[in-house]
Order: C-alpha cells, then sequence, then structure tokens
C-alpha cells in the first residue's frame, strides 16, 4: 500500500541532490562584466562585499553622523569580510574629515605630578618637540661657557671679596680689641675660644685661678662683651651668606637671561601666533632662569665647571628632562591631511588608553611625564578605531576603560594596579586628553545579543548595528557579482585568472558552504583561500589559469587532510566494533544519523537507536537524558514525540507503557533534537512488532502533529550513511529518509550524486511520521476510519492494539489487589 498511496514519498532524482552552475551561465556573466579597468561599483567592488548592503549602509551611518553615541557594531560569521569592510569605509569617512590636532604631554612647574596635556594644530607638535629639544641643547651648551668668560668671573670675584672682606674686616677688628684688652681668641673644633693673655702667653687654668679675686673678675667681664660681641658677628654670618648666594643666583640669571633671551626669542620664530607653544615657551624661559645653577657646577673658584651630563645626548640629561615635550600624537608635515583610521590588533589596557613606563635606577623605579606612552585611543583620536570585541572583552579592565572613555569622552592613562587600588606610591596623573572619534567594535552575533542583554551602557555608545549577511540569493545576478569578484581578487593578489569552468566549480561550493542550493555563502575569505589552493594545483599541472578540475582537487585535498578522524571512526563501523547495520530487518531497531563537528571540519555517521517496550506507568524513559549525556535540545525532543505517541493512540485508555530510547555505544554528549523521528520509528517498531529495514537511516525532528520537521548538516548526514553503505558495497536498496523541507539544503557531493543517477542509492523526502514508518516497515501507516478505528493490517492499529492490551492487563492486574507497577514498585496516577 505505501508503495501505491499518493502521499507516499518518491525518491528524489539526481538532478534535486546538487545545484549546478553551468558554465554557459557563467561566461556569459562574465561577458556582461564591465571592463577590468574601470573602477568598481561601490556596492559590488573587487574587497569581496558583495550582498553586504544592509551592513554598508549601516556603516555608512555609523561613520558619518556627528552626534554622539553612533559607535558601530560589526556583526556576522567570519570570513565574510567583517573588517575589511569595516576598516574600507571607515577610511572613506575619514578622507574627507579634516586632520586632528596633535597633543603633546609637558612638565607642569607648578604641580609636578600631573603632566600637563596641550593641542596644536596638526603638523606641529613634532616641530614643536625638535625646537624645544635643540633649544635645550643649545643652552646647556652655551650659559656654562658664558659663565667661564672673563667678565663673569671678575663680577662673581668682587661679590665674593666683598662677602670676605666684609666678615674677615669685622672679626680682625674684634680679635684687636681683645688683643688690647689681654684677651687672646682661639679657634678650636668646637668653634672660638677666649682667654687671658700675658706675656704673649695664654694664662692656664691654675695660674688664674691665683690671680687676685679683682683680676679675675675683670677678665672675665672683658671675655663676656667680646664673647657676646664675637656672637652677633656670627649671627649675622648665615644672613650674609644667603644674601651672598642670592647675588650669584641674580648674577648668574642676568647672565644667563642674555643667552637664554636670544635661545628663545630664536625658537619663537617658527611659531607665530601660536599661544599654546610660545606660553610654553615663555614658561621654559621663567623656569630655566629660576634654576640656573642647573647649566653650572661651581668650582669654588669662582668659576663654572661642567657637569659630567654635558656629554650625554639631551634626552638622557636628568637636569634637562623637565623641559622637554613629549608627543603623544603629532604627524609629520608630509603625512596627509585626513582623519586616521587604526586597528588595534591587541587590545589591552596599555594599548588602548595608554600607559606610564618606567625606569629601575639604584633599586628604585623612576618615571617622568616623558615616559607617557600613547594608546589606540590617543591615535586614532579625531578618526576612527577599529577593535576586534572577542579580543577586547578578553582584556583585563580594557572593556570598562574604553566605555568610560566614550562615555566621559576623555582619555585618561590607568594602568592596572591603579584600576585595582593596588598602588599607594606617588606616580603621575597626567591630565586627560579630549576623546573625539568612533568607534567600530567587529564581533560575533552572540557576543554583539550578550551585550545587549547584560551591558546596560552598551546600547548608550554604540547605536549602531552592522549586520552581515551569511548568504544571498543563487541567481543570475549572484553569479556575475561572484564571477566578479573572483577575477579581481585573482588580479589583486596575482593568482591565476579562473577559467568559466572554475568559477562554476567556485559558486557550487559556496552553495556546499551556505549548505543551501538556492542560496550562497558569503564567507568570501574561505573562498578566498580555496582560490590560493586552486592557484597552486594549477601552476603543479602547469596551466596559466585555474580550471575547474584544479578547484575539486584542492577540495578534495582540503577534505582529506582533515579527514583523518571521520575515517578511523568509519573503520571501527567496517570491523563491527561499532554495531550498524545496512542490510536486513530488525523490530525496535534503526539507524540514526548525527554530525561530529572536529575544529572547522563536520562529518556525518550513523548511530544505532534501539526501543524497548512493555506494561507500565507511562513513562517513556530517554536513557541519556537520565545518564545526564542528553542535553536540553534531546530532552524536548523526546518529549515531543512522547507527547505524539499518547496522543494518537488507546486515547481512551489508561497510559500503560513502559518504554526506553537509547543511542547505542554513545559514551559523548547528545544533543539536539535531529534524531527525535527515528526515535519514535523505533518507538513505533517495537509496540507493533514490525521490523524496520536496517538499509535505511533517518533524521529529522517531530512535532506533536507527526509532522517531520527540517534539521540542520542533512549533507553531512546523508553523505556519513552513504560512506559506510559504499564501504560496504552499494546493494540499490539503501538510502536517507530526510525532512522534505531540508530538500533545499541539499548540496551532495558528486560521488553521492552519481550513485543516485545510477539507482545504487536514494534519497526519500519525507513530510510526516505515517510516510517514514510506511516505508521503513514495508507496510501501510493506517488511517482512522469513521468507526474510529485504524485499518486493519496497518503500523497504527498494531501499536493501539499493543497499548490497548497492556492498558487491559494492567488492569486485570490491579483487579487482584496490587496496586503497584511491576516495573520499578511506584504506585501509578492512573490506578483505579
Amino acid at each position: 500500500m505505501a508503495e501505491t498511496d499518493p502521499d507516499s514519498p518518491v525518491p528524489l532524482s539526481a538532478d534535486r541532490l546538487c545545484p549546478t552552475c553551468a558554465i554557459d551561465s557563467v561566461a556569459a556573466a562574465i561577458a556582461s562584466l564591465p571592463d577590468d579597468s574601470a573602477p568598481a561599483d561601490t556596492a559590488k567592488d573587487d574587497d569581496g562585499f558583495i550582498g553586504q548592503d544592509r551592513a554598508q549602509r549601516a556603516l555608512n551611518l555609523g561613520t558619518r553622523i556627528p552626534h554622539r553615541g553612533f559607535n558601530i557594531f560589526v556583526l556576522g560569521p567570519e570570513g565574510a569580510g567583517r573588517h575589511s569592510l569595516a576598516l574600507k569605509v571607515a577610511k572613506e569617512a575619514a578622507a574627507n574629515a579634516p586632520a586632528p590636532d596633535d597633543w603633546i604631554y609637558v612638565h607642569d612647574f607648578k604641580t609636578e605630578w600631573v603632566p600637563k596635556a596641550l593641542r596644536l594644530p596638526s603638523g606641529t607638535a613634532i616641530r614643536f618637540q625638535k625646537t624645544v629639544q635643540f633649544l635645550i641643547d643649545r643652552l646647556r651648551r652655551e650659559v656654562p661657557a658664558m659663565f667661564e668668560t672673563d667678565a663673569y668671573r671678575e663680577r662673581r670675584r668682587r661679590i665674593d671679596e666683598d662677602q670676605t672682606q666684609k666678615t674677615e674686616g669685622e672679626f680682625e677688628a674684634i680679635s684687636k680689641r681683645a688683643g688690647e684688652q689681654g684677651i687672646g681668641i682661639m679657634r678650636t673644633p668646637m668653634g672660638f675660644a677666649m682667654a687671658p693673655v700675658k706675656d704673649g702667653e695664654v694664662v692656664k687654668p691654675e695660674a688664674f685661678a691665683q690671680l687676685p679675686q679683682e683680676e679675675q673678675e675683670a677678665y672675665q667681664q672683658k671675655i663676656a662683651a667680646l664673647q657676646e660681641e664675637m656672637a652677633a658677628l656670627l649671627r649675622e654670618v648665615p644672613e650674609r651668606e644667603q644674601k651672598h648666594r642670592a647675588e650669584i643666583r641674580a648674577l648668574n640669571a642676568e647672565m644667563a637671561a642674555t643667552v637664554i633671551d636670544a635661545a628663545i626669542a630664536h625658537a619663537r620664530k617658527g611659531f607665530e601666533g601660536l599661544d599654546v607653544a610660545l606660553k610654553r615657551l615663555d614658561e621654559i624661559r621663567a623656569d630655566l632662569l629660576d634654576k640656573v645653577e642647573l647649566f653650572v657646577m661651581d668650582d669654588g673658584k669662582g668659576g663654572a665647571g661642567a657637569f659630567p651630563e654635558a656629554m650625554v645626548p639631551i634626552t638622557e640629561d636628568r637636569r634637562f628632562r623637565r623641559y622637554l615635550v613629549n608627543v603623544i600624537v603629532g604627524r609629520e608635515p608630509g603625512e596627509g591631511k585626513s582623519a586616521p583610521v587604526l586597528y588595534e590588533d591587541h587590545p589591552t589596557l596599555a594599548r588602548l588608553v595608554g600607559r606610564i613606563e618606567y625606569l629601575a635606577r639604584m633599586g628604585a623605579l623612576e618615571t617622568d611625564f616623558n615616559m607617557i606612552r600613547p594608546g589606540a585611543l590617543h591615535r586614532a583620536n579625531g578618526g576612527f578605531l577599529v577593535v576586534d570585541a572577542n579580543r577586547l572583552i578578553r582584556e583585563p579592565f580594557a572593556w570598562e576603560a574604553l566605555k568610560r572613555a566614550l562615555r566621559a569622552q576623555t582619555i585618561t592613562i590607568a594602568s592596572p594596579g591603579q584600576e585595582m587600588n593596588m598602588l599607594s606610591t606617588v606616580s603621575l596623573e597626567p591630565q586627560p586628553i579630549p576623546l573625539d572619534l568612533r568607534v567600530v567594535l567587529v564581533g560575533e552575533r552572540r557576543l554583539y545579543y550578550l551585550l545587549v542583554e547584560l551591558d546596560p551602557e552598551f546600547g548608550e555608545l554604540f547605536k549602531v548595528q552592522a549586520d552581515f549577511e551569511d548568504d544571498l540569493p543563487l541567481n543570475a545576478d549572484a553569479i556575475a557579482d561572484y564571477a566578479r569578484l573572483l577575477r579581481r581578487v585573482a588580479a589583486k593578489t596575482g593568482l591565476k585568472v579562473p577559467d568559466p569552468a572554475a568559477i562554476a566549480a567556485f559558486i557550487d561550493e559556496a552553495a556546499r558552504m551556505a549548505g543551501d542550493s538556492e542560496r550562497l555563502s558569503l564567507r568570501v575569505g574561505d573562498l578566498t583561500d580555496l582560490m590560493r589552493e586552486a592557484d597552486y594545483w594549477a601552476g603543479e599541472s602547469g596551466r596559466g589559469a585555474i580550471a575547474g578540475e584544479d578547484v575539486r582537487r584542492s577540495i578534495e585535498e582540503r577534505t582529506y587532510r582533515a579527514d583523518r578522524l571521520r575515517e578511523r571512526w568509519h573503520e571501527r563501523i567496517d570491523r563491527e566494533t561499532v554495531l550498524i547495520d545496512t542490510d536486513g530487518r530488525q523490530v525496535g531497531q534503526i539507524n540514526g544519523l548525527s554530525v561530529m563537528q572536529v575544529g572547522g571540519f563536520a562529518f556525518g555517521s550513523p548511530t544505532r537507536i534501539t526501543a524497548r517496550v512493555r506494561m507500565g506507568s507511562g513513562r517513556v524513559i530517554d536513557i541519556e537524558r537520565e545518564s545526564k549525556l542528553g542535553g536540553p535540545l534531546h530532552s524536548k525532543g523526546v518529549l515531543i514525540l512522547s507527547a505524539y505517541l499518547l496522543a494518537n493512540y488507546a486515547t481512551d485508555v489508561p497510559v500503560s507503557l513502559w518504554a526506553s530510547l537509547v543511542f547505542e555505544q554513545s559514551y559523548g554528549g547528545v544533543e539536539g533534537d535531529s534524531a527525535s523521528s527515528a526515535e519514535l520509528y523505533a518507538l513505533l517498531s517495537a509496540l507493533s512488532g514490525i521490523s524496520i529495514r536496517q538499509d535505511l537511516a533517518v533524521t529529522g525532528s517531530v512535532n506533536q502533529l507527526g509532522e517531520v520537521q527540517a534539521i540542520g548538516g542533512v549533507n553531512e548526514k546523508v553523505e556519513g550513511f552513504f560512506d559506510i553503505c559504499a564501504g560496504r558495497g552499494l546493494t540499490g536498496t539503501q538510502g536517507v529518509l530526510i525532512p522534505q523541507s531540508n530538500v533545499k539544503h541539499l548540496v551532495l557531493r558528486r560521488r553521492v550524486v552519481e550513485a543516485v543517477r545510477a539507482g545504487d542509492f536514494a534519497i526519500w523526502p519525507i513530510a510526516t511520521i505515517d510516510q517514514g514508518i510506511a516505508l521503513l516497515t514495508g507496510a501501510p501507516a493506517g488511517r482512522r476510519g469513521p468507526d474510529g478505528a485504524f485499518e486493519a493490517g496497518s503500523v497504527n492499529a498494531a501499536v493501539e492494539a499493543r497499548l490497548a492490551g497492556f492498558a487491559e492487563t494492567r488492569k486485570a492486574f490491579s483487579a487482584k489487589g496490587n496496586g503497584s507497577d511491576s516495573e520499578n514498585g511506584e504506585r501509578s496516577d492512573d490506578d483505579g
């Protein structure tokens, strides 16, 4: 009945198993293309952006709209050209935007630990840095030379002599008066001492004690008066020394000012009208005059001596680093006038917002404003920054730092230690730099939706979603686009030009990558890599162009390189280590199909699914779930098939079934519902007692209405069972049942297509469980008649009869006074 039923499935013809791009269509498409020397269409250019109009329009908006918060998140599959298109559109927008200002850090002479950030016109910072460096280097040579002139030495000698003569003159006057009074003044390690003197000799203490009392008192009074006078003189000495140093400092400043002013005036000539630079030069002049002693080392002879640092480069001279300029963002005059576009490949916190470096010296860490290093935000400021979102999220503190910068519109340099409040030492706190740029994050769809869901700030900062397409419809326009793309990529990368047959083969592979006979994959990066391999094989064969056979050989070689695990797994089946039947019939046993993913390589393989039934309390046990090997989607599929079974059979009696389902010899996790139809077929076979063909394999999920639904990986699943059958020898009766809705996804390899064309293998599209069970058993599925009963001799009738028999047996068993289930000892909810 299954073969004559108009609803019975018909095996697919070979022509429906794989789309074949006709070479004539490709040749016509190539002929319609404009000359390769003509400018590329902006929507369909040579960089591999075909079919991405939606993403490109989003990028155009995000890179051109001036309002705050319109940063961009580019989401889509790997290999679709996300980074390339983002950079391309950003560069186009940057070409029409002005070059941003330069930024420098300089030492703040008032608050030394807070370096000042100064803005300069574009192209000015580096020139200003060199000017200041030349200025300081010039001064550290010319100012010391001025201090060695005779004029300076003479004026310095006069100041020193005035100080010495005045102090020594007053000391001599006190000494003279003391001598006239018979008192001697002597220098001791403890200072000055006074004692009576007679006949040129100091009176010793024992001799002084023998003098008359009146004479002793007279000496004591004289000594006290002289000591007071000497103390007054000594109290004045520090003040006089301070005044002396001030006079020398004033002399040094006066003499240095002539040289410094001349050098500063020369430096100012290149920055007329630039107030920031001129003000900085004035600040440098004032500090140099205030610290003019930096230039000289007193030789103790009224002259100057050279510091040891005078011979080192100016950038290493620790005396003058405070005056230098640290360029954070600066452009050379010939670098162009457009806004910057930067791709940051390693977005750590330091590479993003900048860092402060330290130098180990004498066991301590030292730093200054010259050791501030810019980050990607500094270099891209005023333009566009493209960052890989996955890498950004993985870096500690980087994501929060980026959000903070975008919110505050400033760049604040912070170290991980500061972020974690682990540093208590004094360090630099550079002034924040205003931020004005557009950030483009490139990442996966899953990451985008996670950020939308979990980060409330994300939506405010990234308002533009540039969603890349995975594929595009296969039509004449798509063929022309792919032909244009492949030929121009070949020209751009120096590869051999693909001929029409090669382009057709590439398009067929694009459909395979899309997993859809009506669409083409937009993972152009993978196709470009395939073209490079095909170019190699064309060269090995001595061809000047890439031919179709070169593309097919590249695909075969690529598969062979990744095929070791598939071969080993299928070898286990061939050697009957893993039990799979490909002929005969079995009750409650069926070949399900699964896909194994290893890295970027996927392959299909059959798995034996078995079902066992008996009287019970209405439980369908999923052994995978019970053993915690089944995922939630697989468990959902088992629950759905259970619902279908219990709602369609023996609905007028209590459910009295106990059943178990298992993937035999499965030792890893099982996920997905694509085997739920196969599990249901095995269960129906076990209940009806009707055997199932083992030369057929099944894939497809089932809903509660008994409809077979589409699944993923249909091509790999079909090829997996085919390879097992081919290894054992094709019989002409073997085949695969797939959901009817998956027919459009078939893009099978040539070995399967040729076997179907030769009648050695078959692929059956199935729409309902009834269609599938009829094909698998060879018996009619059976429909309910007007009396509500299934057709006699049908699978459904046998299933319902078995379930009704379970109910009757259970009722009779319960009537004997035993209200518990025999299989598990638990009381049933259905016991009457």
